[in-house]
């Protein structure tokens, strides 16, 4: 199910730019992009995976996680084969990677119309464009977005944040929200580990709030490489300067795919990385992948009364007042129904 591209440039002999990420890779005839999934056939570049679904499931928002999206309700989750980036921790290779390590392009046709109809079936308030990185199947969420939007659904990214400002002018008047991986303060960790760079992530994720797509972020603590206090400290105060209601999700590294080193995170550390998120003034810090930990909920930022309750990607209780705390009257950032 090829599908010409959006956002490309032809170039001299055949030859075309992508502008889709930020590799903004030059692609010969016949060859495709870093990500695998674009291909160069005579000078027009194609998506391979247009249609092409590998995985779909129907998810607790919170699993994404978004935590200020519609609380405790479901996402219909998509993806298909491919990334832009190579992690050596990712842990959603074997699909993440297909492309780039078999040349393979695995999946099974659905059209936008029919994940519309799954998502609508499935009482999703959402669409999450999730498990490997949706830049790469640009056109496909792109048409499944403006579909989804007639119908009263929202759409989600969870991405690496590697796109263009392009990209995200194309897509914002139907992305919603995003959560944003940003997996360290470090152009060495980035090059080294995911094979890209750290300044298109900045970008991305300053562009978003620009653009009024509600953000949260995500940061993997992996031990020895990503989990000094200095960078730790930094990542905080960069979030901090896109919105102090921007929420942080510092969540726990267990080794993986070609990372099996190393060990798995210390809840302390997360503890220790959620207290420089406090300091540098943000109103919402979670851990994540440590089921029943004290930081999966979510308190008033005033007064500090409990207004969801959380247990895993799990609601026990909610308690607001339609968007409010119902103690002080303190509004609760996010989207909400």
């Amino acid at each position: 199910m090829i599908h010409e591209a959006m956002l490309y440039e032809k170039q001299d002999k055949n030859s075309v730019r992508c502008i889709l990420c930020a590799h903004r890779c030059k692609i010969a005839p016949s060859k495709r992009g870093i990500c695998g999934v674009r291909e160069n056939r005579d000078g027009t570049l194609y998506s391979l995976v247009y249609g092409m679904i590998i995985a779909q499931n129907v998810d607790p928002i919170e699993k994404k996680p978004l935590f200020h999206v519609y609380p405790g309700s479901k996402s219909f989750s998509i993806a298909t084969v491919g990334c832009n980036f190579q992690c050596t921790f990712c842990q959603n290779h074997d699909i993440s990677q297909m492309p780039r390590e078999t040349g393979r392009i695995a999946g099974r046709p659905a059209s936008p119309e029919d994940i519309v109809e799954y998502a609508v079936k499935s009482q999703s308030k959402t669409i999450a464009y999730t498990y490997t990185e949706p830049t790469i199947f640009f056109e496909y969420a792109f048409d499944i977005g403006k579909i989804a939007h007639t119908r009263g659904i929202k759409n989600v990214f969870v991405t690496n944040g590697y796109m263009t400002t392009e990209a995200l002018e194309v897509i914002s008047p139907y992305l919603d929200a995003a959560n944003v991986d940003l997996k360290s303060f470090s152009n060495d960790f980035y090059k080294t580990y995911c094979g890209a760079r750290i300044q298109p992530v900045f970008e991305s994720l300053k562009k978003m709030k620009e653009l009024g797509i509600w953000v949260e972020v995500t940061t993997l603590i992996i031990p020895s490489l990503n989990d000094g206090d200095e960078e730790l400290k930094n990542i905080a105060r960069f979030i901090a300067s896109l919105g102090s209601e921007t929420p942080w999700h510092i969540s726990r590294f267990h080794p993986q795919y070609e990372m099996t080193n190393l060990p798995p995170t210390p809840v302390a550390t997360l503890h220790k990385a959620a207290q420089y998120g406090e300091e540098a003034g943000l109103k919402y810090v979670y851990t994540g992948n440590v089921p029943g930990d004290t930081m999966e909920s979510t308190s008033c930022s005033n007064c500090g009364n409990m207004l969801i309750d959380r247990c895993g990607f799990y609601i026990n209780k909610l308690n607001l007042d339609r968007t409010r705390c119902p103690k002080c009257g303190t509004p609760l950032h996010g989207i909400f129904g």
